[in-house]
């Protein structure tokens, strides 16, 4: 998997990344170009303009955040829109994707463990990289992207790390933040409470599932356009979602579009409750095999893309936010086609 090192001011940082990546983001605006058009039955050209609309507020809003996606674009050789098309999807989208992933935080009394996988169509596997990013003032941040994306899944040098679930509640806010600069500040603060705190004031545009830890809290924050709530830790300190909404959120109302993802939970409460307890620390591989679990497959916690899923698992990662290392597992954890280690 490509591993880009990006150092210096915003701009900088996107322009290493999208030379870097110049091949990699040219296949994702292709991949999402084609996705728009089967599934929302729009243009490029289409998309783009209603990026326009996003990118004005962005500019405005979060000027780093632009100053990032313009190097990116440079870097790449792309039109910025194409960048904010791709930083803004889940927005854009709202309704017409179906990733659908699984997530885990648990702390013991070694470990904070903070764990995913994360399911998506095959065809952007090859798409997916690691960013390692230095900026002066902030943790330093480690995650894997796709490619042209600033904000994804993974931790920074404070130990704070980010997992994230698509939720499909209807309502879109273009003047709130969307979810992948939510995650990316979320990557950018110093504690799980300070990163919460950042997206509560600012407002999520849209529906999904952030799991925010450190290596003492776990917080999984439930957004949709108008709402928050805040899903905490268990009696064994675990936090388990997938990606329907699993709290109250008042004038709002889920669509429940993977009839999977009740399952999933399901299966990875009593999993985990099988693998550890307060007599008994989970390790490392026992915490990495609850994400082998193929119970109603291919619609499984490790996912397949085939039948009547449209996705499967592209990358399973287990971090530990005590130790701040992390191990990331590409393709289905049953499937692994390579493994990178992270840490700091």
């Amino acid at each position: 998997m490509l591993f880009v090192d990006c150092v210096g001011t915003p701009y900088e940082i996107g322009h290493q990344h999208g030379s870097a990546a110049k091949v990699e983001v040219g296949r994702c605006i292709e991949f999402y170009a084609g996705l728009f058009m089967k599934n929302a039955k729009q243009t490029w050209p289409e998309v783009l303009a209603t990026a326009s609309s996003f990118e004005t507020h962005i500019r405005s809003a979060w000027p780093v955040y632009h100053e990032e996606m313009r190097g990116i674009a440079d870097g790449a050789n792309v039109d910025l829109l194409d960048i904010v098309a791709l930083n803004v999807r889940t927005e854009i989208a709202f309704g017409q994707f179906s990733d659908g992933c699984t997530s885990l935080a648990w702390h013991t009394e070694k470990r904070a463990y903070l764990c995913q996988n994360w399911d998506w169509m095959e065809e952007q596997k090859q798409n997916l990289i690691i960013t390692k990013i230095s900026q002066c003032g902030k943790p330093s941040i480690q995650q894997i992207t796709e490619a042209g994306i600033i904000g994804k899944i993974g931790f920074n040098s404070s130990g704070v790390g980010t997992l994230l679930n698509a939720i499909k509640v209807k309502g879109v806010d273009s003047k709130r933040m969307p979810v992948h600069f939510g995650l990316r500040m979320a990557l950018e603060s110093e504690s799980a409470a300070e990163a919460a705190q950042k997206l509560e004031s600012y407002g999520m545009a849209s529906s999904a599932h952030i799991l925010i830890a450190d290596a003492t809290t776990a917080i999984g924050l439930e957004f949709t356009k108008s709402t928050f709530a805040r899903c905490e830790p268990d009696s064994l300190r675990r936090v388990v979602h997938a990606n329907h909404l699993l709290l109250d959120h008042l004038g709002e109302v889920d669509t429940v579009w993977l009839e999977d993802s009740p399952i999933r939970v399901k299966t990875m409460i009593a999993n985990s409750e099988k693998a550890g307890s307060e007599k008994h620390q989970p390790t490392w591989e026992e915490v990495s095999r609850l994400f082998e679990d193929e119970q109603n497959y291919p619609t499984s916690i490790c996912r397949a893309q085939e039948g009547d899923s449209g996705s499967g698992t592209l990358f399973n990662i287990v971090m530990d936010l005590k130790s701040r290392t992390a191990t990331i597992r590409k393709g289905r954890p049953t499937q692994v086609e390579e493994t990178i280690t992270l840490s700091w």
